[in-house]
C-alpha cells in the first residue's frame, strides 16, 4: 500500500516526525508531501489548505483521507511500526490521546519553540537529490 502524507514543512517537530518516518521507508511505500509549499494549493485543488494545516492527514491509494493520530498510525504501520502508536488508538486512551493531539497540533510552533528553540523553519527538511521524487 502506498500513502501520501501531507505534513507542515515550517514545524520543527513535525519535520523531525517525518525524517524519522522516512528513515524507516525502506521500500518508499510513504509521499512526503510540504502543505507550506509554494505551489501547494495548485497542485491539490481539492484538498483544503486550512484543514490539512490544522491536522497532519494521510490519503491512502483510493483517496480516503484519515486526520489525526489515526494519520500518524497509518503512516507509521505502513512502515511496519505501528506497535509504536496502537496504543494511541485503544477506545479509553484514544479519547485522551485524540484531545493531547489536537492541543499539539494548535500549539505546535509554540510547542517546538519550548523543546527546540526554533518555532518555525524554512529548511526543516531539505530532501537529498535521490530523494526528491518522493517529496513534493
Amino acid at each position: 500500500m502506498t500513502i501520501k502524507i501531507f505534513y507542515d514543512g515550517f514545524c520543527p517537530l513535525c519535520t523531525a516526525e517525518m525524517k524519522k518516518l522516512k528513515a524507516y521507508d525502506t521500500e518508499q511505500f510513504i509521499q512526503f508531501i510540504d502543505i507550506q509549499m509554494t505551489n501547494f494549493t495548485q497542485q491539490y485543488p481539492a484538498l483544503s489548505w486550512d484543514a490539512l494545516n490544522a491536522r497532519i492527514h494521510v490519503q491512502k491509494e483510493n483517496g480516503e483521507l484519515v486526520t489525526g493520530l489515526d494519520a500518524t498510525y497509518l503512516a507509521w504501520e505502513t512502515v511496519g511500526k505501528g506497535w509504536l502508536y496502537s496504543w494511541l488508538r485503544w477506545p479509553v486512551i484514544r479519547w485522551f490521546a485524540d484531545g493531547l493531539y489536537a492541543f499539539f497540533a494548535r500549539n505546535r510552533y509554540t510547542i517546538s519553540y519550548l523543546l527546540t528553540g526554533q518555532k518555525r523553519c524554512t529548511t526543516c527538511f531539505v530532501p537529498s537529490e535521490k530523494d526528491k521524487s518522493r517529496h513534493l
